[in-house]
């Protein structure tokens, strides 16, 4: 293959914009992190590199479209976003997530097909726009809110117990969600309003000796 060293620049620069759009997203410790958008990337790279080869054989013999290929990444790429969204309860996380595999793919194609200034621009400018706005969000949520995240037995009663004990604090719910870490063990997602602007260590206290508590309470 004549431009064999070319292909392969464009397969490692395609891992290279993946992995760092990926790594905010791993450290953030979202579903789909570095290996997830690494290998999005390097496929959809690859894949805009097989649509331009296979062009390049027919060309002149048919009036076959190079894009077709790459195009079923950017439809067929939904069902593994799909796979990042979750509801509990109310709420939908991951959407974020889903939406970063989706340029990823984008960046890979337009590795793949040679567009090395508008992939490289692509890749910084989405990881800025996650830097940024992900700390924006301490500017736009109220500081009288907490989330209170807390990690402990499986126990209907005890949650129960949690939840009221809050209440009796003189905390407003505004959104309870539980995930399960395992069969015995749940963690307690719980956003507050704070109205009286409660210390956190205040807050805490009142869970030290709580039983069915298997990891101290921590509140941001």
């Amino acid at each position: 293959m004549e431009n064999a060293i070319e292909y392969i620049f464009r397969i490692i620069l395609s891992a290279i914009l993946g992995a760092l759009i990926g790594y905010e997203r791993q450290f953030k410790h979202k579903s789909a992190g570095l290996r997830t958008n690494i290998l999005v990337c390097i496929g959809s790279c690859l894949i805009m590199i097989l649509s331009n080869l296979l062009y390049e054989q027919v060309e002149g013999k048919t009036n076959a479209d190079p894009a077709r290929l790459a195009a079923q990444v950017v439809s067929g790429i939904g069902f593994l976003g799909a796979g990042a969204i979750i509801k509990e309860g109310v709420n939908v996380i991951g959407l974020t997530t889903a939406a970063c595999i989706w340029v990823v793919s984008g960046v890979g194609l337009a590795v793949g097909a040679g567009y090395y200034i508008i992939a490289v621009f692509a890749s910084l400018l989405v990881y800025i726009i996650l830097e940024i706005l992900s700390q924006m969000d301490s500017w736009l949520v109220p500081t009288d809110n907490i989330m209170i995240k807390i990690k402990m037995l499986n126990d209907s009663e005890k949650i129960k117990e949690v939840y009221n004990t809050l209440l009796k604090l003189g905390l407003k719910s505004k959104n309870f969600s539980v995930v399960f870490v395992s069969e015995d063990i749940v963690e307690l997602n719980i956003l507050m309003f704070n109205p009286h602007k409660l210390k956190l260590a205040e807050i805490s206290a009142y869970f030290t000796s709580m039983e069915g508590i298997i990891k101290s309470i921590e509140i941001h």
